[in-house]
C-alpha cells in the first residue's frame, strides 16, 4: 500500500457517487489521510455501505447519505445532514457522473441519454457547488473539486453529450471560483480513462479501444481509480492554496497540449 501523509487530518470530506468506482477510491484515500468522510450515493446503497466500511477499516469514520443531485431540494437536504453530523464541511468532491456507457456512437443519442447526462453531470454539479459552496462561503473556508474528464481536450465522438456536460463543468468551476473567493477554492480534476468495472464492461473497450488508448499513452499504463485518487485530492490540500478556477489533466500524457 502506498505511503500517504495526513493531509486531511481533522478535516471533513464529502464525496459524491462514492458507492462505486472512482468515488469510492477518493473516499477511502481521504480517510487514509485522516478525514472523516460523508459517502454519497443515489442508488448504490450497498456500495456506499461497503465504502464506509473500508473508511472505517483504515482508521477513520463517517456516514452515508442519499440524494439525487439533479434535484435542488435533495441537495439542500443532504447539506443539512452533512452540517448536522459534521458541523461544517472542509472538502467537497463532486465525482458523480453519467457517462452513457451503453452508448457506442453519436448516432445512438436519445432524448433520455441527453437529459440524464446533462441533469447529473452538469446541472447536478452546479447545484452541489451552489448549495454546498454557499454554505462553505458562509463558514469562511473550504475547497471544492469537480471531477471532469479529458474529453474537455479532445471531445467524444462516442457520446458528445458527455463531452458537452464535462466542458460545462469548467464554466461552473470558473464562475464559482470567482464568486466564492477567497474563502472557497474551486477546481476541476480531469482524469483520463480509468479501468473501472463499468469501463471494462463497455463493448468498445473490449473490442480494441483499450489497446488504442494504451498505444497513445506515453506512460504506457491505464490508471486504476486508486492510482489517481490522491492527485484529485491534492487540489483540496493546503499545497494547492493559490490554485482556483483551474483544472489538472491526469491521463498518462494521452492528450498533451501546448507549446
Amino acid at each position: 500500500m502506498t505511503q500517504v501523509f495526513p493531509r486531511f487530518a481533522g478535516k471533513t470530506v464529502l464525496v459524491t457517487g462514492a458507492g462505486t468506482g472512482f468515488g469510492a477510491e477518493i473516499a477511502v484515500r481521504a480517510a487514509r489521510e485522516g478525514a472523516r468522510v460523508a459517502v454519497h450515493y443515489n442508488s448504490s446503497r450497498a456500495g456506499a455501505e461497503a465504502t464506509l466500511e473500508r473508511v472505517r477499516e483504515v482508521g477513520s469514520d463517517g456516514f452515508t447519505v442519499q440524494a439525487n443531485i439533479a434535484h435542488w431540494d435533495q441537495v439542500a437536504a443532504m447539506a443539512d445532514r452533512v452540517w448536522e453530523v459534521f458541523g461544517g464541511l472542509d472538502v467537497l468532491v463532486n465525482n458523480v457522473g453519467d457517462m452513457s456507457s451503453e452508448q457506442q456512437s453519436w448516432r445512438d443519442l436519445t432524448q433520455q441519454a441527453l437529459d440524464d447526462v446533462i441533469d447529473v453531470d452538469l446541472k447536478g454539479t452546479l447545484l452541489m457547488v451552489h448549495v454546498f459552496g454557499g454554505r462553505m462561503h458562509e463558514d469562511g473556508h473550504g475547497a471544492i473539486v469537480n471531477v471532469g474528464s479529458t474529453v474537455v481536450v479532445n471531445g467524444s465522438p462516442r457520446a458528445p453529450q458527455y463531452a458537452a456536460a464535462k466542458y460545462g463543468i469548467l464554466g461552473v468551476t470558473k464562475s464559482y471560483a470567482r464568486a466564492l473567493a477567497p474563502a472557497v477554492r474551486v477546481n476541476t480534476f480531469a482524469p483520463g480513462f480509468m479501468e473501472t468495472e463499468r469501463l471494462k464492461s463497455r463493448e468498445d473497450w473490449k473490442n480494441g479501444r483499450r489497446e488504442q488508448v494504451l498505444a497513445q499513452t506515453p506512460m504506457g499504463v491505464i490508471a486504476s481509480p486508486a492510482d489517481v485518487a490522491g492527485t484529485c485530492l491534492w487540489l483540496a490540500t493546503d499545497e494547492a492554496a493559490h490554485l482556483t478556477g483551474g483544472y489538472i489533466v491526469a491521463n498518462g500524457g494521452n492528450t498533451m497540449v501546448g507549446a
